[in-house]
């Protein structure tokens, strides 16, 4: 067994990705089973296996917390993965619990607790969903990798000519004669910008002068000012696309996951207990009590009109409080039972704002009215319903719950595709 220099980041995600988890141990090499313990408030190291490494559950991480700015050690990782389903309350609860114990033993170890965005960062990294995180440091290997195509395209760097008159020293250093007359018989070469594009800067100005007479000329107008306001009028217009066009980045950023909000209300017919069951199987159970401590669920849908060959991950909430600001770009859908308490920390409170910004859905009973509040709220709003459940119907007699749920997906498609969602990116910005 070895401890190497593989990150243990990275080795987690790994190890995560093989289904085959790490164990806590008590020792850097376990010899007996009774060395692996699960209690984090015991455990010195954390043992991966194929290949086999160990490392300190002291160790920093490149993962770094806002409320600090220190890296998190693999001991405060490894506990927000293992509590990965558990709502907040309870993982802070769980964590001032272990650094009681911790202090009991006169120890000085804690327990970092991550807050909700960076322990939603961390999740999504771990399981393989998403590629980049903003707490987490790059590698070494990826600045060098970085600096070397800095290198290779001639922005930083490059190899020097060898200069033929070197009369036998190179770089200060006296060298063989034999290996100096090599040096004497090669080519001179420059860089890559000196071979592609000389070393005068362009000055492609004149190109922007050109393109604006064409789209002044392309772009009709309705009124006909005087004729110089026109030419101001179109080359302002022309100057703000062009200086747009300018800054779009030379690659596409990961499309974000869209957001579905739920009702916590205990009267709706949907909870976090049977939400995935319903929208991702087709079959409508009744809420379960013992699942009420879940606050973030993910599921895959393909929508052929937005992407026909990558489905896309929905993240599941009943409860905005831990929102970026910019999270309430990616809300595409928000399920009500039409008590309007419901939007209090919502960005647009006021029902009918909201229901311009995201689709709203209404499910209820089949056949019972749907309640005066949401009719009210207008269009924006689809009210749909299932069979009265019956606990003795089996899953072959509820097949219309199918057909609501594909009526449901095929509401939101239209109204992302609306939005601007697409195979490259999220919605236009509101």
């Amino acid at each position: 067994m070895t401890t190497t220099a593989v990150d243990p980041l990275v080795r987690l995600r790994q190890s995560i990705a093989a289904d085959n988890p790490p164990i806590t141990t008590t020792f850097p090499e376990p010899t007996a089973t009774s060395d692996a313990v699960e209690n984090l408030a015991i455990a010195t190291h954390l043992q991966f296996n194929n290949p086999q490494n160990t490392y300190p559950l002291d160790t920093p991480t490149r993962f770094i917390s806002q409320s600090s700015s220190k890296p998190i050690d693999l001991r405060s990782i490894w506990f927000a993965w293992q509590n990965k389903d558990v709502n907040i309350p309870d993982y802070i609860a769980s964590a001032q619990q272990l650094n009681e114990e911790f202090a009991s033993k006169d120890s000085p170890i804690k327990v970092q607790n991550l807050v909700f965005v960076e322990k939603l960062d961390l999740i999504t990294w771990l399981e393989g969903a998403s590629d980049d995180s903003d707490y987490i440091k790059g590698l070494e290997s990826d600045a060098s990798a970085a600096k070397s195509a800095q290198v290779a395209s001639g922005a930083a760097g490059g190899v020097s000519t060898i200069p033929s008159s070197a009369a036998g020293v190179r770089a200060g250093k006296m060298i063989d004669p034999r290996l100096q007359e090599i040096y004497n018989g090669e080519r001179r070469m420059g860089d890559r910008n000196t071979v592609l594009r000389g070393i005068k800067p362009t000055d492609f100005s004149h190109v922007r002068k050109i393109a604006e007479t064409f789209l002044s000329r392309a772009r009709p107008s309705k009124h006909a000012p005087s004729t110089t306001a026109a030419i101001t009028a179109a080359n302002t217009a022309t100057n703000a696309s062009l200086v747009s066009l300018l800054k779009k980045p030379s690659h596409q950023a990961r499309r974000p996951d869209p957001i579905i909000l739920l009702s916590p209300s205990a009267s709706s017919l949907l909870r976090m207990s049977n939400i995935k069951s319903f929208l991702h199987d087709g079959l409508y159970t009744p809420p379960s009590s013992t699942a009420s401590h879940i606050n973030i669920l993910h599921l895959t849908r393909l929508l052929p009109s937005i992407d026909p060959h990558r489905p896309l991950r929905f993240t599941l909430v009943d409860t905005p409080e831990q929102f970026k600001p910019d999270y309430w770009n990616r809300v595409v859908a928000v399920f009500t039972t039409g008590q309007t308490w419901q939007f209090k920390g919502y960005k647009w409170q006021h029902p009918p704002d909201l229901f311009r910004e995201a689709l709203g859905v209404y499910v209820g009973w089949r056949g019972e009215d749907v309640p005066q509040a949401v009719r009210g709220w207008g269009r924006g709003v689809t009210s749909v319903g299932v069979e009265k459940w019956n606990q003795g119907q089996g899953a072959t007699a509820r097949w219309r719950d199918r057909e609501v749920v594909e009526g449901i997906w095929g509401r939101v498609e239209e109204w992302m595709r609306g939005k601007g969602w697409g195979k490259e990116g999220g919605p236009v910005i509101r």
